[in-house]
């Protein structure tokens, strides 16, 4: 047998496992997440990091900060510009009033001053995001970067882990395809588990999975294989690349 045909052959063995005897058909499968990955918008220092890993966090808890350094720079950069355009503003106004100045002058001042205030606002906001907090309730699952090691920007700091993102993922052939529909219970079941969990799916996969786009005889068929996935109602029982087995319906 060459080791295409014995690859699908485990699989195709691995996927219906437990479906011999007239039971319920069961398939192996394993939790997987879908983690928050949270950094900094710009490059920076991490100043300080509040958490560790295996901490569980609320939505709007401080995790880290960033140095303010450059940032603060900007700030005092453009308060001074925004006086200097208010100062201009002003004689502008007052040239108006008194006729000497004209009503064009007056524009291109009031116009400069709002430009002014704007590129302000921009870089407190840049400077207040140099702080940051948590945007779910989770626990952290790994941290990337410690304090006083320099981040480059769009790199994360750390992954948070928010319960509702578990999901179980595991693969049915071609026949058991037609059977399930989103929203259908498995029920899920583990070594160490406290009892089945159950869950609903919430994907099912429109294309089969490592087999190559040919023609199949009714034999191969048969070998074909199709991802799914479930959300349980008690994520919290679960744990990351935990192997579980799944049985259709939601046992009794």
């Amino acid at each position: 047998m060459s080791g295409r045909r014995f690859a699908l052959a485990l699989l195709g063995c691995l996927a219906l496992a437990g479906c011999d005897n007239g039971k319920e058909p069961s398939f192996q499968g394993w939790i997987e997440a879908e983690l928050i990955f949270v950094g900094p918008d710009e490059s920076g220092r991490v100043e300080t990091l509040t958490v560790r890993e295996g901490d569980q966090v609320e939505r709007g808890t401080l995790l880290f900060t960033v140095d303010p350094d450059l940032q603060l720079a900007d700030v005092a950069m453009q308060e001074a510009a925004v006086k200097n355009a208010q100062l201009a503003y002003d004689r502008a106004h007052q040239l108006a009033k008194t006729q000497v100045g004209t009503q064009k002058a007056l524009d291109e001042a009031e116009a400069a001053l709002r430009t002014a205030q704007a590129r302000l606002n921009s870089v407190q906001t840049r400077l207040t995001r140099r702080k940051v907090f948590s945007p779910v309730t989770g626990s952290v699952q790994q941290i990337y970067y410690r304090g006083g090691e320099l981040v480059p920007a769009g790199k994360p700091i750390l992954a948070l882990l928010p319960p509702g993102n578990l999901k179980v993922r595991f693969f049915v052939n071609e026949a058991t395809l037609p059977k399930l529909k989103f929203g259908d219970p498995v029920t899920i079941t583990c070594d160490g588990c406290d009892g089945d969990i159950v869950a609903k799916i919430s994907f099912i996969s429109r294309a089969s999975e490592f087999t190559p786009p040919v023609i199949y005889s009714v034999e191969e068929r048969s070998k074909l294989v199709f991802l799914i996935e479930a959300r349980a109602e008690r994520p919290d029982r679960l744990r990351v690349g935990q192997p579980v087995s799944v049985t259709l319906g939601q046992s009794q």
